[in-house]
């Protein structure tokens, strides 16, 4: 199956390596890109095989019938990754990203 990314998730990951780095989360910038993009390849490469839930109704607008899974990236933080699923085109298009710091409260 194909992991395919909306353009505004594939945003949020450039986005996502300025925003660590500048919350001082990463002391180099090169770390704080390495895990952004390490987190999208693992989300690439494993999310046909990791656990699935139906994602609660507040998520809706991010699109239908969404589902998501759990990608654990250490010890305090815990990435949901909400996406479609399309049986017939074999493809997972992923529409939204958060972690537990800040959607957490809605799961």
């Amino acid at each position: 199956m194909k992991v395919l990314f909306l353009p505004e998730v594939r945003q949020y990951f450039v986005e996502l390596a300025s925003i660590l780095y500048q919350k001082d989360y990463f002391g180099f910038e090169e770390n704080a890109i390495r895990y952004a993009r390490e987190l999208f390849d693992d989300i690439e490469n494993s999310l046909p095989e990791k656990q699935k839930k139906k994602a609660p109704e507040y998520f809706s607008k991010y699109g239908d019938n969404l589902s998501y899974a759990v990608f654990k990236k250490n010890n305090t933080t815990q990435w949901y990754v909400f996406f479609e699923t399309y049986v017939q085109e074999k493809a997972y298009v992923v529409t939204y990203i958060g972690n537990n710091h800040t959607i957490v409260q809605y799961l």
